[in-house]
């Protein structure tokens, strides 16, 4: 029992250093991930140019609207073992992780199989430029053939965040992304495969974590540990996974749904607004990475403790993440308003896309702080097994009405701003909802 406290348990101690440690590899790691994508754009953009750029960055939301449908998926996996974890329950445990690592390998081909099959009629419905039409077909079905590797490997660093452990996924991400950087280089700048050695590279990093994350799983001498001839879908425990995930793929593939009808809007105004949008979601990505990690941090310690009962810990533990998570992002808002020509000009020398890029920041920026609050409170009610909340507070503010939004706006201003301002708008209604269903509904005497 002793092992397991030092082994990940979030049930006694500090709340702050347990949330700050726990916090500090995932910022990290996503801050590699993020990575992938960005040193594709940066060395695009850089070496081939605008048009390639373009290609690269209006793949992005249609990339993420899969992948995230079953990382959605897979959070149900999360909480089930976090909350088995928790109470120490070792043959749930188990049976949670061989279901879910089954999942995500039924998940991962059947995206691979979608990805390239449909590539050209996803992009043709997002209205790509077709002077980037064919470079973009190129770069994202390469992409998808590797999309097994990357699913793969969020499931499985899933997992051990599940238990406490974030810092091997961080290390999976380190090697892998070095990876990246370093076959960007050597398949764009030495052997000149273009926008296809982009892809490439992506691919074969994406598969190094996911080896590296199932060797861990496999290594491991602790109750979580993964044996490939025992891994089947436990029907018990998939229907469980299905009832608390499926709530948030559903939210997270119809906002990412939402977020392909905000990249249709901005590639109309031509390929310069894409680049520079495109380029300035890299930016956004590491901006909101605390934010992202304190979200997870917390659903692995409220599942952890609704599992032992500590419901105390509970509320102290939400109060304390909201803070940790807007004050980092303040921090980081004030940083790029103030340095965003600077960061602009990492990802092109075109005027005019950086001109758009800083337009996108000046819009988005202000409205972080909602978009810290909105995804803590998420995180704290998906640890709770109350995904069906954040789907539909999602769902209606960061979809139905971001599209109402961007539709009417966009028809009577035809101005790019206004398709930006769809973010902020939204995160404030949202952050507002969750705000009044935390405080109002006694959520926690459902345990």
């Amino acid at each position: 029992m002793e092992e397991i406290k030092q082994k990940g348990l979030m049930t006694e101690g500090s709340i702050f250093k347990q949330i700050l440690y726990f916090s500090i590899p995932l910022i990290i790691g996503n801050l590699f991930q993020q990575l992938y994508n960005t040193v594709d754009s940066i060395v695009v953009g850089n070496f081939i140019g605008d048009n390639a750029l373009a290609a690269v960055n209006s793949s992005g939301s249609i990339v993420q609207l899969l992948i995230s449908f079953f990382m959605g998926l897979s959070m149900g996996g999360g909480v089930t073992i976090s909350n088995y974890f928790g109470a120490r329950n070792k043959e749930g445990v188990h049976k949670a992780v061989h279901t879910t690592f089954a999942l995500s390998v039924l998940s991962g081909v059947l995206a691979t199989i979608i990805g390239v099959v449909f590539t050209p009629a996803i992009l043709k419905l997002v209205n790509v430029d077709p002077e980037v039409m064919a470079d973009s077909v190129l770069y994202l079905r390469i992409y998808f053939m590797g999309i097994l590797g990357l699913i793969v490997y969020n499931m499985c660093s899933g997992m051990l965040r599940a238990v406490g452990d974030s810092r091997h996924p961080l290390y999976f991400l380190i090697v892998s992304s070095v990876i990246n950087v370093v076959l960007d280089i050597v398949f764009v700048a030495i052997f000149k495969l273009g926008i296809a050695g982009v892809a490439y590279a992506t691919l074969i990093a994406q598969f190094a974590s996911a080896t590296l994350s199932i060797r861990q799983l496999m290594r491991t001498d602790q109750m979580y540990r993964l044996e490939l001839k025992k891994v089947r879908f436990h029907m018990d425990i998939l229907k469980r996974i299905i009832k608390i995930g499926l709530p948030g793929a559903l939210q997270n593939a119809i906002v990412s749904f939402s977020n392909v009808v905000v990249q249709a809007n901005i590639n109309s105004f031509g390929k310069e607004a894409m680049a520079g949008a495109g380029s300035y979601m890299k930016v956004d990505g590491f901006a909101l990475m605390p934010v992202m990690s304190f979200s997870m941090a917390l659903t692995t310690f409220v599942g952890q403790n609704i599992g032992a009962k500590e419901f105390e810990r509970v509320k102290k533990g939400t109060k304390i993440g909201v803070l940790m998570s807007c004050t980092t992002i303040l921090i980081i808002s004030m940083i790029l308003l103030v340095f965003a020509p600077q960061v602009m000009s990492i990802f092109s020398s075109n005027p005019n896309v950086i001109a758009v890029g800083k337009t996108m920041m000046y819009s988005v920026v202000p409205g972080y702080l909602f978009v810290a609050i909105s995804h803590a409170l998420a995180g704290v009610l998906r640890g709770a097994g109350l995904t069906k909340i954040p789907m539909y507070v999602m769902v209606v503010c960061w979809c139905v009405c971001r599209v109402i939004w961007i539709t009417v706006t966009v028809k009577l201003f035809n101005d790019i701003r206004f398709v930006f301002l769809g973010w902020p708008v939204t995160w404030v209604l949202s952050s507002t909802v969750l705000i009044i269903y935390y405080k109002r509904s006694n959520w926690l005497e459902k345990f």
